[in-house]
């Protein structure tokens, strides 16, 4: 018994002295693994900003730049991380937790798609340049002015000061009409006169009425008119103009200020702007005339 104590304590001195004997040895390897470690917590610090500044100027959301910028300062402490267990020699750890993580990335991939399709959207939206807060849009349906685009959504506010948010996923999946790209925006005006009315005058005024009213119509040339049809109860037009315009609100002024200009015009001139008109005909002749009530009791 006496021969086994001391067998087994010989043995925890030796275990004990192997552990002391490799901690001195490591005791460099730590100190540059803290070090390490130090460098790269300095150095994330630097590059957060850095890639804050350079991300700032591609795009405008703040919650954008700042997103990727602290993406970036973890993957510069992650690469840290690693080196320093590389310097101590670590290579099991190392590759465990290179597992482990690939499990955990994998798990939190699989829970969150839905928000990380709308992060990486965000992410792509925000770098497009033909997308840009302030511009108006229209996209599934709705239609109005850019807002914010964040890592999560799209914001629009519509004509009518009523805020919408889209999911990111969705605005770059479907198609988006974005008016503040051209200059320019095309007028389409439909109106219909009398029959009684002289379609060549009719055509003359508009087109000098629209001439007149608009700056950016530098001659009656550049108004185009069309007669469109026979209408129930007026023959029917089509006028097309173009307006130095970048959104839809701009359009929608310049062609209630048209309708007012020319309908001045057609009361000045006496020109007919018909209501909708609709004749009812009866070919069989109705008895309207009511029986005599003595008539009725004295049969009875």
């Amino acid at each position: 018994m006496k021969e086994q104590f001391s067998e087994a304590f010989g043995n925890l001195v030796n275990k004990l002295q192997g552990w002391f004997n490799t901690t001195i040895e490591y005791i460099p390897n730590f100190i540059l693994a803290i070090g390490v470690m130090v460098a790269s917590y300095f150095a994330a610090k630097y590059v957060r900003k850095l890639v804050n500044k350079l991300v700032s100027k591609k795009v405008e959301q703040d919650s954008i730049s700042n997103a990727i910028s602290r993406v970036t300062a973890v993957v510069v402490v992650a690469l840290g991380l690693f080196m320093a267990l590389g310097v101590m020699n670590l290579g099991k750890a190392l590759t465990s937790l290179l597992a482990g993580a690939g499990v955990v990335g994998l798990a939190i991939g699989l829970a969150l798609q839905g928000t990380l399709a709308n992060t990486f959207a965000g992410l792509l939206l925000s770098f497009r340049k033909k997308i840009r807060i302030g511009d108006w849009v229209e996209t599934t349906g709705f239609s109005g002015e850019v807002m914010d685009i964040n890592l999560k959504d799209f914001t629009l506010k519509e004509a009518d000061n009523n805020i919408v948010i889209i999911p990111n996923k969705t605005i770059l999946n479907n198609p988006l009409k974005n008016y503040s790209l051209t200059t320019k925006m095309r007028v389409f005006l439909e109106c219909g006169v009398g029959y009684e009315s002289d379609l060549e005058k009719v055509e003359q005024l508009t087109k000098s009425v629209i001439a007149n009213t608009f700056d950016q119509v530098k001659s009656e040339d550049e108004v185009e008119f069309y007669y469109t049809e026979f209408g129930g109860s007026s023959i029917n037009y089509l006028c097309r103009f173009w307006i130095d315009a970048e959104s839809m609100l701009e359009k929608l002024n310049a062609k209630t200020k048209a309708i007012i200009e020319i309908k001045k015009a057609y009361d000045k001139e006496g020109i007919n702007i018909p209501f909708p008109i609709r004749t009812l005909q009866f070919d069989n002749k109705l008895n309207v005339k009511a029986p005599d009530i003595q008539e009725v009791f004295s049969d009875n």
